[in-house]
């Protein structure tokens, strides 16, 4: 545009929500966990999500993933919209588009590393990318690991095979929920600094909720919910800088 100002187009949005509404209840005991929300995540961005208990960042991560159904609104996974689709359709659509990071790191025990990183890729009947599968795993430090079984790998190690695993099958976005909850701090900064590659290097795109102001300045972009609204964005955050505004969003909201 003449006036310099940033398009985003179609083919840039790897996820985006328009006027998001999730009600739980009715009646006196309706809750609106997403109230009105309306946001794009751009292709190989990483975005941090984050609020205050009962803010609604988990339902919106999970509304956005198809893990959970709006009350009203749309979403879409880059041109897919999911809002119409069979609980099948949406199965598909994340099998195929969509990785996952969890706190809980969800591997299966009887399965070795290696195998819980094909794991989706087997399920969907799909040969992985050896190139790209071996340059997850050695940026990951797992190469060594990959025989051995959940129970045989240290916290940090099996959230690394998560990450592998939400990485191989090169997915449209990765969701990732409190992905360094249950790591020390020396574990959490390594899948930290891999996800911020992921996103410089492969053009990955992440979106991360957290609690966490170390962990979402490793983000391009800070959203900020309060009551199921998103109050505020906060681009090339840093830990200072986010401190101070969830004081803020503690005090309520801003006269």
């Amino acid at each position: 545009m003449a006036d310099g100002t940033a398009v985003t187009t179609a083919t840039d949005v790897a996820a985006r929500i328009e006027d998001g509404f999730r009600l739980y209840g009715a009646g006196d005991a309706e809750v609106r966990a997403l109230n009105g929300v309306t946001h794009t995540f751009p292709k190989g961005q990483f975005t941090a999500i984050m609020g205050p208990s009962g803010s609604g960042k988990s339902t919106l991560m999970q509304c956005m993933a198809g893990l959970d159904r709006l009350t009203s609104g749309t979403t879409w996974i880059g041109d897919v919209e999911l809002t119409g689709l069979s609980e099948k359709e949406i199965t598909r659509v994340r099998r195929d588009r969509v990785g996952f990071i969890f706190q809980a790191f969800n591997l299966v025990p009887t399965l070795n590393a290696l195998e819980n990183i094909r794991l989706p890729l087997d399920i969907a009947g799909r040969e992985p990318d050896g190139g790209w599968l071996d340059q997850v795993i050695s940026a990951l430090n797992l190469g060594d690991r990959l025989k051995h079984r959940p129970s045989e790998l240290s916290g940090g190690q099996q959230q690394r095979v998560a990450a592998a695993r939400a990485l191989a099958s090169r997915p449209d976005i990765v969701f990732a929920d409190e992905p360094t909850g249950q790591l020390d701090s020396h574990s959490s900064s390594e899948l930290l600094g891999f996800m911020r590659r992921a996103a410089d290097e492969y053009g990955q795109t992440i979106v991360m909720v957290t609690h966490d102001p170390g962990a979402a300045s490793r983000a391009d972009m800070v959203l900020f919910l309060a009551d199921g609204r998103i109050v505020d964005e906060m681009p090339d955050p840093t830990p200072d800088s986010i401190l101070d505004r969830m004081k803020v969003l503690a005090e309520g909201p801003r006269t």
